[in-house]
């Protein structure tokens, strides 16, 4: 089931309650987990969503610019999982796909 409603303070269905960023336009993309629950958002909030997920994937809406999905699952690379929460990060589930492939290259 894809969530479509917007919540409170006006942010897409993709935001985390604890994420304090803003939405960055409008809702283009559906974010699906492993299961294929998800939730439509904006750009930044969807490579968020996408980065916390362990085997999700991103589809962009129809009124959706080309490429759009691309650069949601590119940004949601170097991104790591739940950003906003601060504390050390040392484990590969808590580092971005991106830190994780570096560490594998050593």
């Amino acid at each position: 089931m894809v969530v479509n409603a917007r919540p409170a303070q006006d942010r897409c269905p993709a935001a985390h309650p604890e994420d304090p960023t803003p939405c960055a336009g409008g809702v283009v993309v559906t974010v699906l987990d492993r299961f294929n629950g998800g939730a439509d958002g904006c750009e930044q909030h969807g490579a968020r969503l996408l980065a916390s997920l362990d085997g999700g994937r991103v589809y962009g809406l129809p009124h959706a610019a080309p490429g759009t999905a691309i650069r949601v699952f590119t940004a949601a690379a170097g991104i790591r999982p739940f950003c906003w929460m601060d504390g050390p990060r040392t484990e590969s589930s808590q580092l971005s796909e991106i830190e994780n492939r570096a560490r594998r290259a050593r």
